[in-house]
């Protein structure tokens, strides 16, 4: 079977019985992350344009929204396509999407600035990383449940949800180092004071059974979910630049050769094999192939002249029609669905691929690279970029400076001043749980009444 008992056990076992015999535990896992306050501040949170400039651009809540939907229709589409040799091993399309809506729950305000920004501050702490604060704010910091005894020094049990699905979204297997040189960046993985979550993840999805060797733990829906993160980010931060006017289907084709060889590296690291400046342009060219067409005779002079006026209106109106934008967003998202294969694992269910390879795999990479590499050499976005480092790290040095402890809610600082004024470390995380868990907005705001010229009120809560 896919799914044991195991998997179905939460961090605190309470006597629950609110709907327990029309919904089941996945469902109410879903249901609980809908509700929760970190599932709604992600519409603070910037995906790629800041929402205040335009009520269209996706924030980190849509874009979770549209990871979830993609998520669940991949495994619709697997249980439909190999229904035969299947059996019991049917996925769960609703815990697919349950990750795909908690996948970047743990991003702090202003995206990878912000991260960046966080991560230089708790260095000596244990660091900062997005994919292990996801796993932090499940497990511990949203105010549902309470452990009887503390776990690692901890009584919080975040939202308590079902251990597959806090498995759904580790996607390292690796605890973060405690202390690392500066020149060294952060490991994706998990803290240290989440080990004994995991250890515990791992014990009940692997039926207490050892993880077979040369094997990376990840369950299916971890898989699932990081395709359908691939997706959207390749198409929809696309679909968004195209709409800014950031980009064009034209000046995309006519990339320079310095920005092609920048995207060609960053996917030939990413998917460690070759990728040249000529690939590029070819997914590029394929994709945007109905802007220019010369029929079937060949072109004079004059013909080119005109076929070149006829491509540049045809990209103009890509860019500015959202017909034409949405009929290729569709096509590219149904084609990389189309294209994810399976491969069902017998002795470890929950350890089964997902995936894409080939052809099409390098189409989702060069999509999502050439549109991440084109925006963060924007001099726009990078005024931006500054800002929200600068911002994120001026909010964290005040809070732990002296009697930082007074710009603090009262429950943040309750939890602060619990703890022993020698534990830096400690003391550090919880400031670091606080500024991550900002909207963009608020970061902003509270960044203004420590440094602005302009009158703040004093009567607007912390």
């Amino acid at each position: 079977m896919m799914y044991a008992k195991g998997d179905y056990r939460r961090q605190v076992m309470v006597n629950d019985t609110q709907g327990t015999d029309y919904r089941p535990p996945f469902m109410r896992d879903y249901g609980r992350i809908i509700h929760s306050a970190s599932f709604r501040r992600q519409q603070g949170k910037t995906q790629v344009f800041p929402g205040h400039e335009s009520d269209f651009f996706r924030n980190r809540l849509t874009h979770s929204l549209e990871v979830a939907q993609i998520a669940e229709g991949i495994a619709d589409r697997i249980n439909h396509m190999h229904r035969s040799d299947m059996g019991d091993h049917k996925i769960d399309g609703r815990l697919c999407a349950a990750a795909g809506l908690v996948h970047d729950i743990g991003h702090p305000p202003f995206g990878h600035n912000g991260e960046r920004a966080l991560d230089a501050a708790m260095r000596q702490y244990g660091g900062f990383e997005g994919n292990a604060q996801t796993l932090r704010i499940l497990s511990r910091l949203e105010k549902k449940v309470r452990y009887s005894k503390p776990v690692a020094g901890d009584d919080r049990a975040g939202m308590n949800l079902c251990l597959r699905t806090l498995a759904s979204i580790l996607k390292y297997d690796n605890e973060i180092a405690q202390k690392r040189p500066k020149e060294d960046k952060v490991k994706k993985g998990y803290y240290r004071s989440e080990r004994p979550i995991v250890n515990e993840i791992k014990k009940r999805v692997l039926r207490n059974s050892p993880l077979p060797a040369d094997t990376t733990f990840k369950t299916i829906e971890c898989s699932i979910m990081d395709l359908a993160d691939d997706f959207a980010y390749s198409v929809y931060d696309l679909e968004d630049s195209l709409k800014a006017g950031f980009l064009t289907p034209a000046g995309i084709l006519a990339s320079s050769s310095r920005l092609l060889q920048k995207v060609a590296a960053a996917v030939t690291k990413q998917l460690e094999r070759e990728c040249s400046a000529a690939q590029v342009s070819a997914v590029f060219a394929q994709v945007f192939e109905g802007i220019v067409s010369y029929g079937e005779q060949v072109p004079t002079h004059a013909d080119a002249v005109l076929t070149f006026a006829k491509a540049y209106e045809s990209s103009q109106q890509l860019s500015e029609d959202s017909y034409y934008r949405t009929r290729l967003s569709s096509a590219l998202v149904h084609e990389f669905i189309g294209g994810v294969k399976f491969e069902l694992n017998t002795e470890h269910p929950a350890l089964s691929k997902a995936y894409i390879d080939g052809d099409l795999e390098m189409k989702v990479e060069v999509l999502k690279q050439y549109t991440y590499v084109a925006m963060i050499y924007s001099a726009r976005v990078k005024l931006g970029e500054y800002r929200g480092f600068q911002l994120v790290t001026d909010i964290f040095e005040a809070l732990m400076g002296d009697k930082g402890d007074l710009l603090m809610p009262e429950d943040v600082r309750q939890r602060f001043l619990a703890t022993p004024e020698k534990n830096k470390a400690k003391r550090a995380r919880t400031v670091c749980d606080y500024v991550a868990g900002m909207t963009d907005r608020y970061a902003m705001e509270f960044w203004a009444r420590l440094k602005s010229d302009a009158a703040e009120s004093m009567f607007k809560p912390i």
